[in-house]
C-alpha cells in the first residue's frame, strides 16, 4: 500500500491518514470536509478503528483510530496536486470535490461531477492513507489546519 518500495502486505493497517482542507474555507465548511472525508476514510478502511475503549467504570466507548488523523491546509490549487501525487505514489486517495458543499441532494452531486474531467476538479479536500514515508514527502511542507 503506497509506494514501490514499501514491503508490507495489503492487509497490514496502514501507517498513516491525513485529511488536507482548502486553507480558505470558512471553519463550517472545513470542519465539514474534514468530517466528510474521515467518514469515508473510515468506511474504506475499516481495520482502521480501533477496539473498543473502557473506562474505569467499566463503561464501553466505541474505538477511534490508533494512527490518528492529521488535517493540513493548502490552498486549492495545492489540493489537485496532492491528489495526483497520493495516486502516483499509490495511496488511497478520497477526494471531496468543491460541488460537494454546493448541494445535498447526492443524485445532483454525481450529475455535476459527471460534467466535469478530472483535470478540471476542484476540491475542499483530499485524505491520503498509506505508508508513512510516501505520505509524509507529499504534506511535508503543510501545517495544520488554523
Amino acid at each position: 500500500m503506497c509506494d514501490a518500495d514499501n514491503a508490507q502486505p495489503a492487509a497490514t493497517l496502514p501507517q498513516r491518514c491525513v485529511i488536507v482542507v482548502d486553507a480558505q474555507l470558512p471553519p463550517g465548511r472545513a470542519a465539514n470536509a474534514a468530517a466528510v472525508l474521515a467518514l469515508s476514510v473510515g468506511r474504506r478502511h475499516p481495520a482502521l478503528v480501533g477496539p473498543p475503549l473502557v473506562d474505569a467504570s467499566g463503561v464501553e466507548h466505541p474505538g477511534l483510530i490508533p494512527i490518528g488523523i492529521a488535517v493540513l491546509a493548502a490552498d486549492q490549487a495545492t489540493l489537485a496536486g496532492i491528489r495526483d501525487k497520493g495516486a502516483a505514489a499509490g495511496c488511497d486517495v478520497i477526494d471531496f470535490p468543491l460541488q460537494g458543499q454546493q448541494t445535498t441532494d447526492y443524485g445532483a452531486l454525481r450529475d455535476a461531477i459527471a460534467q466535469v474531467t478530472t483535470a478540471d476538479l476542484r476540491y475542499v479536500g483530499v485524505a491520503l492513507v498509506g505508508a508513512r514515508k510516501p505520505i509524509g514527502r507529499i504534506v511535508a511542507n503543510l501545517g495544520l489546519l488554523k
